[in-house]
């Protein structure tokens, strides 16, 4: 059955399901044109759609009806219109990656033996606005407003790894030396911001590890930091040192903010 039958079966007697079929083939062209980095052939987009030129034609005229295409009329190429455009930046408007990053953070305290949280720069350095305790473990010396060291935390590495340095000096010199800890060198944070992550073990209490990955916003500055603080002894499985890292994965899906993730979207939010 062609894509074209398929949605029109959508619309007989005791053929319907939970979603309109055409819609989702038409989304799936909105897609390709929102992850191109220009105008395309309809060739090109009837190659990565899987679909017929015909089909391919028919949807995107759709499209360019509604507002959600543009065709040149040049070149025949295909872009994102202005209702697709609108569209995107009201979606914009309503992300806030603190909140998106809480909802992971909290959900994955809840099924396991860390405490997490989400911790925003201030002129202090990393601040906690956002802290849930592990059912399984917890450290009663850490809580909501802390704010931590800018060089002996992992949150303070992965800030260093995306803010200009001068951000980072100011905060520095606001902490005492025995509390900030020593400046990581050069080779160090750039593996942060490579690897999108930082972890530090007996930097603030004996056997506590203390995990963070970035947040990007969709202009792919640093929104805010999530973390995990476990005892050592907790993280025994690959999968235990890895649930920080795929949460973050999603959280920047749904941020815009993929920086650093590109290519490592959650399995669940590839097509």
């Amino acid at each position: 059955m062609s894509e074209s039958e398929a949605a029109a079966a959508t619309d007989k007697p005791g053929k319907r399901s939970g979603t309109i079929q055409s819609v989702s083939i038409a989304t799936r062209f909105l897609k390709i044109l929102a992850n191109a980095e220009e105008p395309l052939a309809l060739g090109v987009i009837a190659r990565q759609a899987g679909t017929g030129g015909p089909t391919a034609h028919r949807y995107l005229q759709s499209l360019v009806k509604e507002g959600l295409a543009m065709q040149d009329p040049q070149t025949g190429f295909y872009d994102l219109g202005p209702t697709a455009l609108s569209i995107g930046i009201g979606a914009l408007k309503r992300v806030d990656p603190v909140e998106i990053a809480a909802s992971h953070m909290k959900k994955l305290a809840s099924g396991s033996a860390a405490s997490t949280g989400v911790a925003i720069w201030t002129e202090r350095g990393p601040t906690l606005v956002r802290w849930y305790r592990s059912a399984f473990f917890s450290i009663s010396s850490v809580g909501l407003g802390d704010i931590l060291p800018v060089d002996n935390s992992a949150c303070g590495l992965v800030f260093q790894a995306y803010l200009p340095a001068s951000n980072i000096q100011a905060a520095r010199n606001l902490q005492p030396d025995h509390f900030r800890g020593k400046e990581p060198s050069k080779a160090l944070i750039g593996e942060v911001r490579k690897s999108c992550w930082a972890e530090l073990t007996d930097h603030l209490l004996p056997n506590i590890t203390g995990q963070a990955v970035p947040v990007f916003d969709a202009q792919q500055e640093i929104a805010c930091v999530m973390t995990t603080v476990t005892n050592l002894g907790r993280l025994r499985k690959p999968e235990d040192r890895k649930a920080l890292f795929e949460s973050a994965k999603r959280v920047a899906f749904e941020t815009g903010g993929t920086a650093g993730f590109s290519d490592l979207a959650p399995e669940s939010s590839r097509d």
